[in-house]
């Protein structure tokens, strides 16, 4: 008793200076980073809003241009992530639940290619990739022209989304009771029967929460996809993000629309997520 009395004086009278309150009993020394970091966030995107040609904006949406640009992301992005669905959640089940030698070692490549600028990535799969990589000449062996060069479109964009699905999916795993699994093994049920009956079922909300945050980061890629296939097949048709950039230095209109298009996915993919991003199981 003598030592929470004694606790309680010494924090009534830490930091006796004056404390100023908001309107609300916020502290000022509190609210006012608050304020501009919100501030920092909500002016390019209402700077984006208020300058979108609205009367115009069907109309340049509907331009072949724009329309390419955008079909090439869509197509690539849902490919790309349809493949780090098939190979990402059985890594991420692997990383959670196996213990094979050189598990850290697979773990810590997956949180580097996370961090990995995208510039960087590129520069790497272009290394890999091309006529004298270890891979060969798979890509660089095609023009922009045939289906190959969206093949390259689709490994930039898996690439640099993988690790989002992969680290969803994982923690939701580390989280789960392996004691479920194991008692559905006791009762007969082969690995390929618990993980496909057992383990997927349980698991489909985190890997919905993955697919789409794999999805919206592929959507959304740049930097490896006009090093790559740049570096590969020249000039050829763009996915959005890129068109962004070649837009913006002839048509400042064309980069305004095409980026509130990638806006409005952005608002979509976080309306469907509805507070799962921290919390996905």
């Amino acid at each position: 008793m003598r030592v929470l009395t004694t606790t309680r004086r010494r924090l009534r009278g830490a930091g006796r200076g004056p404390v100023h309150d908001g309107p609300s009993g916020v502290p000022l020394v509190l609210a006012a980073p608050a304020a501009a970091a919100l501030l920092l966030l909500a002016l390019p995107v209402a700077a984006l809003v208020v300058r979108a040609p609205w009367a115009r904006l069907a109309g340049r949406l509907a331009e072949p241009a724009m329309l390419e640009a955008l079909w090439l992301s869509l197509v690539t992005s849902v490919l790309a992530t349809l493949g780090c669905l098939v190979t990402g959640v059985p890594l991420a089940w692997m990383l959670a639940r196996v213990d094979f030698r050189g598990r850290r070692a697979a773990r810590a490549l997956v949180r580097v290619t996370l961090l990995l600028p995208p510039v960087a990535g590129g520069v790497a799969l272009l290394l890999a990739l091309r006529r004298d990589g270890p891979a060969g000449a798979w890509p660089s062996a095609h023009g922009p022209a045939d289906p190959s060069y969206a093949g390259a479109v689709v490994c930039a964009q898996a690439f640099v989304a993988m690790p989002f699905l992969v680290t969803v999916v994982e923690g939701a795993l580390r989280r789960q009771d392996a004691r479920v699994d194991e008692a559905a093994a006791l009762l007969g049920g082969s690995p390929w029967t618990v993980f496909r009956r057992v383990t997927l079922p349980l698991l489909a909300p985190a890997i919905a929460v993955g697919a789409l945050l794999c999805w919206a980061r592929a959507l959304g890629e740049f930097g490896a996809t006009m090093v790559f296939t740049g570096g590969l097949a020249g000039a050829g048709p763009a996915a959005a993000p890129p068109a962004v950039y070649l837009a913006s230095r002839g048509d400042p209109e064309a980069a305004v629309v095409l980026s509130l298009a990638l806006l409005a996915v952005s608002a979509a993919i976080l309306a469907c997520l509805r507070g799962r991003w921290a919390d996905p199981a």
